[in-house]
């Protein structure tokens, strides 16, 4: 079948409109809180990254020795997921900080025939009420007390989803994908300069024994970059779990010790043997939506990425047809002045971002867990409400964006006021059979919840929920609730040409609430600038959560930033840090087809393939 097949099937089970939509008054008042800093910090920027080139297959990850394992699977004649499960597995021990067995996972897999969603979110506790990051005197919690211990841990979903995945999809045994990792956490491994500098800058250590014995030396200074570091309790743990399937997480000796970790700590949470042994892993509806001569498919809810990219396409698309002279096409990147030596036209970064205010305030406003809550999928994604969405795009910026009313109310709700901190990382592959996956894992902020049980760190997953349950007495669809999946901006990618279906790239990127425009812009390098896999990644990161329009620090020029200002933008230079991996079917002038894969510089990545 088809992606378009997929897609005509999706908007047929999408939640059926309702004749009249809701007036949600004081409910479109635009979020105020400030917008958080990056999840992870920045480690440098390497310029001499270029497209690596296969024939066969290609695997790509934040960590050279997780790619390194991807590929080692490729080779043995595995499918794109059986590399995803060895990246992950190796992600566990050498980028502790950002993924693990102890998180969860959002995966969009293309087999050949048809585009399949796996859901490996976590979930939150029977015990959690939506007072959870509620203090004394009814006011949130600060993020940080919050974070760190079991309060914020959920229920880990990735390796469920794997499985699951894998039974479907994999063609080596599940044991075989864990043996890399189990010998590099036996042997060890090269702390990398970016764990060191997170280790180094991470305040919230000291409250973990563990985490100190693992990552400090005696004298409580960090190791240093190069030092060997083993994992003998992880490997224990990997080799159980190759043996046993994923019941070796979610049974016995190890989920006792979850349990006992999160119940028993000073900040306690409610996570029990329960939740591990009924959590189960979900295979959702792609959702895929036309952009010009493209497909591009990704997450449903609970990720708010699909629905955003979604989102942010769709209106650029209806401006397009509304002003031919508002084509991207035609406002190609140029050489800069500044560090990058490229970036986007003004006017580029003007629509994207305005684009991504509108996509940002619906978010806000409507996504969260559709097994909880009742999200108008296909009210959002309507071209008609996009096309009225992309008429409030002007020569000014609008500053801050109001969500607005699509088709499909049921319920109003107060917006989410509460912004994301989501540590992560991003593999993709694509193997011998023309399979493909792109997979979003993460633990949440840098090092999670802080507990470490058996060589791995525990996420806090639950502060992906928002802090303040209700508003003016309407409920924040985002509020916590038992058994329910946390808001993502997890956005892993599928691209796919319209017209033939064959399979075009695969993409994502971690970075907090920062996914989406990170995805955002790499999708447009790739489809309107027609980039290479590794210029469209190192392309500047830009975009706008909704406030001011954010920049790379030290990335673009002068003149451009200038030229945002006079079209009313507040511009606002950070560290963008994001990790985009893509690999991308090219053909040469005989039509022959091959493989073009892209890491993101700001990061340690690299794409491996033959």
């Amino acid at each position: 079948m088809s992606p378009a097949s997929h897609l005509n099937r999706n908007r047929l089970s999408a939640l059926a409109l309702i004749a009249a939509a809701l007036t949600l008054g004081a409910c479109n008042a635009p979020p105020t809180s400030t917008l958080p800093l990056a999840p992870e910090s920045a480690s440098g920027y390497r310029s001499d990254l270029q497209t690596r080139y296969a024939t066969r297959h290609m695997a790509a990850a934040a960590n050279p020795l997780a790619a390194e394992a991807g590929r080692e699977m490729l080779r043995q004649g595995g499918s794109a997921i059986d590399s995803a499960i060895a990246m992950q597995a190796v992600l566990t021990l050498v980028e502790p900080q950002s993924s693990g067995i102890g998180g969860g996972a959002l995966i969009v897999l293309w087999d050949g025939k048809a585009v399949r969603t796996y859901d490996g979110r976590e979930t939150a506790p029977a015990g959690a009420s939506e007072k959870l990051f509620l203090q004394a005197d009814g006011k949130p919690m600060p993020f940080t007390q919050a974070q760190i211990g079991g309060r914020s841990v959920g229920t880990p979903g990735v390796l469920r989803a794997l499985e699951l995945a894998h039974r479907k999809h994999g063609r080596l045994p599940w044991a075989t994908l864990f043996e890399p990792a189990i010998k590099l956490a036996e042997q060890g491994f090269a702390i990398s300069p970016r764990l060191h500098q997170l280790i180094a800058a991470d305040s919230s250590m000291r409250r973990s024994p563990e985490m100190m014995a693992y990552f400090m030396n005696a004298d409580g200074s960090p190791k240093a970059a190069g030092t060997l570091l083993k994992n003998p309790a992880l490997a224990a743990v990997l080799k159980r779990i190759a043996k046993e399937g994923p019941d070796a997480l979610y049974k016995g000796a190890v989920a006792e010790e979850i349990v006992a970790k999160v119940q028993g700590h000073a900040n306690p949470g409610s996570l029990s043997l329960n939740d591990l042994q009924a959590y189960q892993a979900k295979e959702r509806q792609p959702l895929c939506t036309d952009y010009k001569r493209w497909q591009v498919c990704g997450m449903p809810p609970p990720s708010s990425g699909g629905v955003a990219i979604a989102q942010i396409l769709g209106t650029l698309n209806a401006l397009q047809a509304r002003d031919p002279s508002l084509a991207l096409a035609t406002m190609k990147p140029r050489k800069s002045s500044a560090a990058a030596g490229i970036e986007p036209a003004p006017e580029a970064v003007h629509l994207i971002s305005e684009a991504e205010r509108l996509a940002y305030a619906d978010r806000a406003q409507y996504l969260a867990d559709a097994d909880f809550v009742p999200v108008p999928v296909q009210g959002l994604l309507d071209p008609g409400y996009l096309a009225s969405r992309a008429a409030l795009i002007g020569e000014r910026s609008m500053g801050t964006a109001q969500p607005g009313t699509p088709a499909g109310i049921q319920v109003a709700y107060a917006p989410d006021r509460s912004p994301l901190r989501i540590s992560t990382s991003q593999v993709v592959a694509v193997d011998d059979q023309g399979g493909a996956v792109s997979m979003t894992t993460t633990v949440e902020s840098a090092f999670g919840s802080h507990l470490m049980v058996q060589g791995f760190l525990l996420n806090n997953q639950m502060t992906d929920f928002s802090f303040i349950p209700e508003e003016n007495g309407q409920k924040v669809a985002n509020r916590v609730e038992p058994g329910k999946r946390p808001r993502s901006s997890m956005a892993p990618t599928l691209i796919f040409d319209r017209a033939s279906g064959e399979f075009l790239a695969t993409l994502g990127s971690p970075g907090g609430s920062q996914i989406i425009e990170y995805v955002a812009k790499s999708t447009i390098g790739l489809l309107d600038w027609n980039l290479d896999a590794q210029t469209a990644i190192n392309l500047p990161n830009f975009g706008s959560r909704n406030g001011p329009t954010e920049l790379e620090r030290g990335q673009f020029s002068n003149e451009l930033i200038q030229a945002l200002k006079d079209k009313g933008h507040s511009v606002n230079e950070i560290d963008m840090t994001s990790g985009t991996q893509a690999i991308v079917r090219v053909r040469d002038a005989q039509g022959k087809a091959s493989l073009a894969g892209g890491a993101d510089p700001r990061r340690e990545g690299q794409a491996l393939g033959d």
